[in-house]
């Protein structure tokens, strides 16, 4: 077996937890579904989360070709899964039997830890790069990071309903075009 193949079982284990984590949202909102004030922004989110999910996994790919494996090039990797994960456990809320859920108040109760996590999902996908590569990112992809991180501290700092809907519909055509662009194939 090739390194790679050994190193991808955790990262496809984390990234899946995080799938699992969202879609197990969806499940529990919709048999909540009369106990449930939905709001358009975290789900969104929700959405791009998955979208992210599967962008990692799908850019994992690249790696297979890889062969001086460290330490240190395997752990980035896994700190940057396991953001995606913490994203998956804060975008949507757990739901109790019996309890009333309103998205949008679970949202901005935590949506400075999720932008945080956001923020820092970039900064290790760059490290990523950095270490693997031993170089950036290629700029357009620099910029597309730089752009999101904007987002992240925008989405850290702007309270607003209005604003966070902004965020997270700039959000969803900024990273449709970065897979577009940068990862339509393999």
């Amino acid at each position: 077996m090739d390194a790679f193949s050994y190193l991808s079982v955790l990262i496809s284990i984390i990234l899946g937890l995080a799938i699992t984590q969202v879609l197990q949202g969806y499940r529990a909102l919709l048999l909540a579904r009369g106990r449930t004030q939905i709001e358009a922004t975290p789900l969104i989110w929700s959405g791009l989360v998955l979208l992210f999910a599967a962008q990692a996994w799908w850019a994992s790919f690249g790696l297979t070709a890889r062969h001086d494996w460290n330490f240190l090039g395997f752990a980035v990797i896994l700190v940057q899964m396991g953001l995606i994960y913490m994203l998956s456990a804060l975008v949507l809320p757990d739901v109790a039997p019996g309890e009333k859920i309103h998205l949008g108040d679970h949202f901005r109760t935590h949506r400075r830890a999720f932008f945080a996590f956001l923020l820092a999902m970039l900064v290790a996908s760059i490290c990523k790069e950095a270490i693997l590569a031993d170089r950036l990112p290629l700029p357009i992809n620099l910029a597309f990071h730089f752009a999101f991180g904007l987002g992240s501290v925008a989405g850290m700092v702007l309270s607003g309903g209005r604003a966070q809907l902004a965020l997270a519909l700039i959000a969803s055509v900024g990273f449709l075009s970065y897979v577009a662009l940068l990862f339509g194939r393999l």
